[in-house]
């Protein structure tokens, strides 16, 4: 019971501070990285489910993706960063923040109608959701036909 305890302040005595020098200590910094975070997820899911669906699941590349998404995720720190050093009052990590949040809401909702989820909305919306992400959407599409038949 101690040892775990133990662990935990530990991970909070690093996690907190690291969370705080990346991102900055600001109550907005904290709420947009939860939310790019929580739309990350969300976009994991439904890529996942539609690559299950469309049949060009790849664990290869399900891998390379988590090294893609600690690289996006650390965009943004770069970002606080860069306005520290020049003495901005997080511009440029919003703008990042923002980036990033934008293309994900973009892929988790291409990904959605990949998996076929785009049924649960009206048509006239579905139209217009099909319309915003139609480049993303037929950039998966191709991504995931070349897959087909990878090896795992």
């Amino acid at each position: 019971m101690y040892v775990e305890k133990a662990w935990s302040y530990i991970a909070g005595a690093l996690l907190v501070p690291g969370f705080n020098f990346f991102y900055g200590i600001s109550s907005t910094a904290r709420g947009l990285m939860i939310a790019l975070t929580f739309f990350v997820i969300l976009d994991w899911i439904t890529g996942i489910r539609a690559a299950q669906k469309d049949k060009s699941y790849g664990s290869r590349y399900g891998i390379d993706g988590v090294f893609r998404t600690f690289f996006i995720l650390l965009l943004p720190a770069g970002g606080h960063l860069l306005d520290q050093a020049f003495g901005l009052p997080d511009v440029l990590f919003g703008a990042l923040v923002i980036g990033v949040l934008y293309h994900h809401l973009q892929s988790m909702t291409a990904n959605a109608i990949r998996a076929g989820w785009g049924n649960w909305f009206p048509e006239w919306l579905l139209n217009k959701i099909t319309d915003w992400v139609e480049n993303e959407l037929q950039k998966k599409v191709e991504r995931a036909d070349s897959r087909k038949g990878e090896g795992k």
